[in-house]
Formats: C-alpha cells, structure tokens, sequence
C-alpha cells in the first residue's frame, strides 16, 4: 500500500505528459510548457536578443508542438526536441528579421541617435547587474552566445548541446571556450555568481505565454 501512494506521488515525466496529451487529455500541455518555459525562453533569447520576440517565437514552437505533437518519436528527450522546434523558429525570425532591415535601412543619423539616446531611467536600468551580464552575452557572435546559454547557464551537457544545436561536440567545446574568451575582459566574478539569472523567465511572462498558447489552442 505504501508503496503504491509513494508511485502516486511521482511527477510524470515529458514523455507520459506527452502520451496523456495524445490520449486526450489536452490540459497536461500547459504543464509541458511551464516545465519548459524557462529553457525555451533562454535559449531562443540567446538568438533574437529581445524579450518580447522571445514570447513570440516562444508562442508559435508551442503551437508548432502541439500540431505536430505526433510526430515526437521519442528518440530524443521531450525537452530536446521542443528546443530544436523553438531554435529552428528563432532562427527564421533572425533571417526574416535581416531581411528586412536590408530592404529598409535606418539612415546613419537615425541610428546614431537611437544608440546615443538614452534616458535616466534606462541608464539606471544599464548599471543594474543583470542588464551588464546580459549586454555582455548579446555582444558574442550567435553561434557563440546559443552555446554558451546552453552549456554555462541551462548547464546541458556537451552532449546534449551537440544534439539540440545538430553540431559535433567538439564545436560545442571550441564554440563554449571562445564564448568564455571573448566575456572574460567584460565579466567579473560578482557578475559571472549570478549567470543563473540570465534571461530570467519572471512568472507574469511565463504565465502570458501559456494563457496566448492556450487562447491559440482553443482551450
């Protein structure tokens, strides 16, 4: 008996939520996404670098899943495979986006404005150590900065990193050790104490996400 309550008590891994929602049982979806919002949201920071576009392409890899939740084989964990459907969205953001911006450049003297203007509450806002840890991060190259989000601050495994980003690991190591280069003369070690910060997912954002999933899911 007491065995049988202690069973009960176990949280169901992604892979039975993931057979729960395909049995029927739609709701289980809400809670794949709050198991995997903080991941998604770092992870697909680390290439728009900009938190509202984050909840968007957040929002359309959810949908994504659930459309094509089927075709999940299981091959790869739960949280792998929806990683790679929000990076592939991610990435075809940054290309839309850059194409964009070629048909339709800022003149120079827009652009230095925009980048020189800045208002006390923003400068105030940029000597708080969170901001100076992420300003830092978004000036590595993309393929550096996704690996060192990863690795550094969601803390896959070599492995697991080569898996979601398709790459072999020994790109991740040299990827990871030019990341850590190229931070190491912006970054002290009260900055680098608080990397399991970054991209904080705050609940209000994490809850707007599953309410727009859902609203889109029409549940």
């Amino acid at each position: 008996m007491q065995r049988e309550e202690e069973t009960s008590l176990v949280a169901p891994s992604d892979e039975d939520l993931v057979r729960r929602v395909l049995s029927g049982e739609a709701a289980c979806f809400e809670l794949l996404m709050r198991r995997n919002n903080q991941r998604l949201f770092r992870t697909v920071r680390s290439v728009v670098t900009d938190n509202d576009e984050a909840e968007d392409v957040m929002q359309e890899a959810y949908v994504a899943a659930f459309t094509h939740l089927r075709q999940f084989a299981g091959r790869s964990q739960f949280s792998t495979w929806l990683t790679r459907i929000a990076l592939n969205e991610a990435f075809a953001r940054t290309k839309r986006t850059k194409r964009l911006t070629t048909l339709d450049e800022v003149s120079g003297e827009e652009a230095s404005m925009s980048s020189t203007a800045q208002g006390p509450e923003q400068r105030a806002s940029e000597r708080e150590l969170g901001v100076i840890l992420e300003d830092a991060v978004d000036s590595l190259p993309e393929p550096f900065r996704t690996v060192f989000v990863l690795r550094s601050v969601e803390q896959l495994s070599v492995a697991e990193t080569s898996e979601v980003l398709d790459i072999p690991e020994e790109t991740v190591k040299t990827r990871l050790h030019r990341a850590r280069n190229q931070l190491r003369h912006l970054l002290t070690e009260r900055v680098g104490a608080q990397l399991p910060r970054l991209y904080d997912l705050h609940l209000s954002r994490c809850d707007r996400i599953v309410a727009r999933v859902s609203a889109r899911l029409g549940r």
